[in-house]
């Protein structure tokens, strides 16, 4: 853990307004979807998505996902991504729903209808909560002159990115 990782990370997924979620379909195929999200206090991620989708027919099935952050703006060679281990849940409560999207909206700094049956029953879009589980960054391990070895995890304290 360093300093720096737990900076980063917090600000990487401050900037960033889409995640990447790997998920696995029932018959164990990979798969992996950008999505607008946003976040809360606790490090919980949202976004709304046609439940039909492939990553919310997998999430039903299995809720285990793995986020990606990326941030791609800067020059080759320098991005730096943060790597969360998380659980989704399907959001079925109005109270939920409303909330996710109030969530959204904020970090959008717009406000949108706020109607939860537009994302239950027969609707099409539904709403999801992703619940940090652990975090990490890669970073280079060096030999002893300074050269590239492999690339090495270097977990991100939830607690540290909560307090950012």
């Amino acid at each position: 853990m360093s300093d720096h990782h737990n900076q980063r990370a917090a600000e990487i997924i401050k900037d960033i307004k889409y995640i990447t979620i790997a998920s696995v379909s029932a018959d164990g195929q990979p798969w992996n979807t950008p999505v607008y999200s946003a976040f809360d206090k606790d490090l919980n991620f949202y976004w709304f998505s046609d439940k039909n989708s492939q990553h919310s027919q997998n999430v039903r099935g299995n809720n285990k996902v793995l986020l990606v952050i990326y941030d791609s703006t800067v020059p080759e060679g320098t991005g730096e991504g943060v790597y969360i281990k998380a659980v989704v849940t399907e959001l079925n409560n109005p109270e939920a729903i409303l909330a996710a999207k109030s969530v959204l909206d904020k970090r959008v700094g717009k406000d949108t209808e706020r109607n939860a049956d537009n994302y239950m029953a027969d609707a099409v879009l539904r709403g999801y909560k992703a619940t940090a589980l652990q975090v990490w960054m890669n970073d280079d391990d060096e030999d002893e002159d300074g050269n590239y070895i492999r690339d090495i995890r270097v977990e991100v304290p939830l607690d540290s990115l909560r307090q950012r």
